[in-house]
């Protein structure tokens, strides 16, 4: 393969008139960019200067080889230009995938501060309730997952925080008035599901529920905890899910804190190594790990659950 930086040197010959205006021009001597000429005429094969009176000039081979480098080097110019721009951020692409609740809690705040700070900046976002496969994982993910999360090759898992479950309850609903209750105490409610079978959110739900005695008897299906929570606004029901999902309720609708056992969610964020110490993406994994922080008031993470019998 023809060496470019030999390439460029000729280049500067061609354009200069002369070894010596080219040496000038380049900062090297004029020995050096002899030998780097000659070095590309033997990878070549190509005569590429010759005798001009008492100096040189370029053989027509050798205006055809600059002539032919030209749109080479504009390309290469522009790839240079986009290496700095990704390595300042302040350009290239992020994509990023999140679920329903974080979406609505998180980042949208985030995205702003982002696109603040780096507007040349392609996105690429969109909400999933299940972890992406292998094949189609974004540079981002912010995900419910097992407590304890082992990372793909190629990404770095960081855990956010194990978010505690509530129950929401329609308006004059007997619990409205309080503060907790034990998750036992829910078992004869018409359970609304907020999410699908295979999601953690769910699973978690089922084992907690289990370990208190009963499987929730959910009477309502839905996808997504807005729909599951207007199906609690209009009395159909009670919703188990976790905190973050409860940020903006409608009126008279209320949640109250699930103990005995307290059902959790583990939320993780996976970050692409190849792009994680883009400025852009270190903005995004500090705003996610500051929400985080505030979702627990910035008291640590409570223990993690440890797995069922």
């Amino acid at each position: 393969m023809m060496d470019v930086q030999r390439l460029r040197i000729y280049r500067a010959v061609v354009a200069a008139g002369s070894i010596q205006a080219a040496a000038a021009n380049l900062g090297y001597t004029p020995s050096a960019v002899s030998q780097q000429v000659a070095a590309l005429s033997r990878e070549t094969g190509l005569v590429l200067l010759g005798k001009a009176g008492r100096g040189i000039e370029p053989t027509d081979a050798g205006l055809a080889l600059a002539s032919a480098a030209e749109p080479l080097f504009g390309q290469l110019t522009e790839v240079e230009a986009k290496v700095a721009d990704l390595r300042e951020g302040r350009a290239g692409s992020l994509s990023m995938a999140y679920f329903t609740s974080a979406a609505m809690a998180w980042i949208p705040d985030i995205v702003r501060r982002v696109l603040e700070e780096h507007p040349r900046l392609r996105l690429d976002l969109r909400v999933q309730e299940l972890p992406s496969g292998d094949d189609q994982r974004p540079d981002v993910e912010v995900l419910v997952a097992a407590s304890e999360l082992t990372a793909p090759a190629g990404f770095r898992s960081h855990h956010l925080v194990d978010e505690p479950y509530v129950a929401v309850v329609p308006p004059g609903h007997r619990l409205a008035g309080r503060t907790e209750v034990d998750l036992a105490e829910l078992a004869g409610e018409r359970w609304i599901a907020h999410d699908s079978e295979e999601s953690w959110c769910v699973i978690n739900l089922h084992q907690a529920a289990v370990s208190a005695g009963f499987s929730p008897p959910y009477s309502v299906r839905t996808a997504n905890h807005p729909t599951a929570i207007a199906f609690v606004a209009a009395g159909i029901g009670i919703a188990v899910m976790p905190r973050l999902c409860t940020t903006d309720l409608p009126d008279g609708v209320h949640a109250v804190d699930v103990v005995n056992p307290t059902p959790t969610r583990s939320i993780h964020v996976l970050v692409r190594r190849a792009v994680e110490s883009s400025p852009a993406v270190q903005l995004v994994v500090g705003g996610l790990l500051a929400k985080a922080r505030a979702a627990t008031n910035g008291a640590p993470p409570p223990p993690r659950p440890q797995p069922l019998p």
